[in-house]
């Protein structure tokens, strides 16, 4: 504790870090502002008495979990970042397939700029359709008979003014993300989506005891809890390491090489960005069934989709399974570490350069990476079988399955950023000891 205490000191001693560290919390602080800001013509009164009796259960339920409270208030800021992240997934999908984004992907800083700037066009696509989905949903909203959106401002203007603040809010906080990223401490991203589902860490604290549990279930939740925890750690943060060994070479006096180097292998090398890439593509069934609220057939055609449903859960942890080793193909590519590897002059002991070594890689990453995903899908998708024993869907929500892995996930990357620049100025850092320290000394 006290080693931790110091290393505190230290952040506030370096003025870079204090600033970066500053910055991104005032911006943070914008983005759980502008949740609380209600789009023009939406009764905010009546609006919280009509989505305190809705279920909460809901896919609805969920999405206001990820964005703070914004969708639930009805709020400028009510898609959050998820259709940026929506677009991310379709242009990286679109980079695997199609030959012109393999090509811009493969451009450098320019080709990376055009990306940039095409998922940025796509966002305001996604969103506007989003934000028109949220419309129709807020004008068929009633509380005993009175509507939430007033008969007299409903029609064109409501929905072209609901889309525009809608699309506005999540081009803003996809600037803010990016400011972050660049000028602050952290991914920009996933800290707005961090900092909302922290938002509502009290509600569902208040749920809970609302439901009332018994005090065996309390204990068995808070070992699930720890071991939940626990598993994330080691699963975002194992490696296997492969040895390297690279050959001496004799240049005039002077002999290079003749070391043993290791290739860090993670268990999982997307860390939970599966996770918000599925969770952005199950939200897309939502998202059109709102377009039809009085369709029979699509609100039960809705129910297959439910949160709690066996058929969102298994589609779900499907997706997360792929998502991973899509994410993980995207960050490491075997074939690039044996060529770089081959040219130095290091080989694999016992396995021949070139396509062997490539081989060998991807076959460990495979096979290290299948639990990993596994892992991922099963706590995903846990707390809608948490909620079957008595646990509130909010508290399920916020502390099992994907609430949890984004938490720990963006807290450990956040941390590790801070160390680093702890360690780059020659002070210790949160862990006394141990290889990142061991690297400067």
């Amino acid at each position: 504790m006290a080693n931790f205490a110091e290393s505190v000191r230290n952040v506030l001693k370096i003025q870079e870090l204090r600033t970066r560290l500053m910055f991104t919390a005032a911006l943070l602080i914008i983005v759980r502002i502008g949740a609380h800001v209600t789009l023009p013509g939406v009764d905010a009164p009546l609006l919280a008495r009509a989505e305190a009796s809705q279920a909460s259960n809901t896919l609805f339920g969920l999405y206001d979990l990820f964005v703070g409270g914004a969708f639930k208030n009805a709020a400028i800021f009510a898609l959050g970042i998820m259709p940026y992240i929506s677009s991310s997934i379709i242009l990286q999908l679109l980079g695997a397939v199609v030959p012109y984004f393999q090509k811009l992907s493969k451009e450098g800083e320019e080709g990376r700029k055009k990306l940039n700037q095409l998922t940025r066009y796509g966002t305001v696509v996604v969103a506007a359709l989003q934000g028109w989905g949220v419309s129709v949903r807020l004008t068929s909203l009633t509380l005993e008979g009175q509507p939430i959106v007033p008969f007299e401002i409903q029609g064109i203007a409501f929905t072209m003014s609901t889309v525009l603040f809608l699309t506005a809010g999540t081009m803003f906080m996809m600037w803010l993300g990016e400011q972050i990223t660049e000028r602050g401490m952290g991914n920009g991203i996933s800290l707005i989506i961090f900092i909302g589902i922290i938002a509502r860490f009290p509600h569902s604290i208040v749920d809970q005891f609302r439901v009332g549990s018994n005090l065996i279930i309390d204990v068995i939740i808070l070992g699930v809890m720890v071991l939940i925890v626990a598993g994330v750690v080691l699963v975002t943060q194992g490696t296997r390491r492969i040895p390297v060994q690279y050959a001496k070479r004799v240049v005039g006096r002077k002999v290079y090489g003749g070391v043993t180097q290791y290739i860090p292998l993670r268990v999982n090398t997307a860390g939970v960005m599966p996770i918000i890439f599925a969770q952005s593509i199950m939200f897309i069934p939502s998202t059109i069934l709102t377009f039809f609220p009085e369709s029979e057939f699509m609100q039960t055609l809705s129910g297959y989709f439910q949160y709690t449903s066996l058929t969102y859960s298994f589609f779900y942890a499907v997706m997360i399974v792929f998502f991973t080793y899509f994410y993980t193909a995207i960050a490491f590519n075997p074939k690039d570490v044996s060529e770089n590897m081959q040219k130095q002059g290091g080989f694999i002991p016992g396995i021949r350069p070139g396509n062997h070594t490539s081989d060998f890689i991807d076959n460990i990453l495979t096979k290290i990476t299948l639990p990993g995903s596994i892992f991922l899908a099963i706590i995903a998708i846990l707390p809608a079988f948490v909620t079957r024993f008595g646990v509130a869907q909010t508290f399920a929500q916020f502390f099992g399955g994907t609430s949890l892995l984004i938490m720990v996930g963006v807290a450990l990357d956040t941390l590790q950023q801070v160390e680093s620049h702890l360690l780059m100025r020659h002070y210790d850092g949160f862990m006394k000891s141990g290889k990142m320290k061991g690297r400067l000394r």
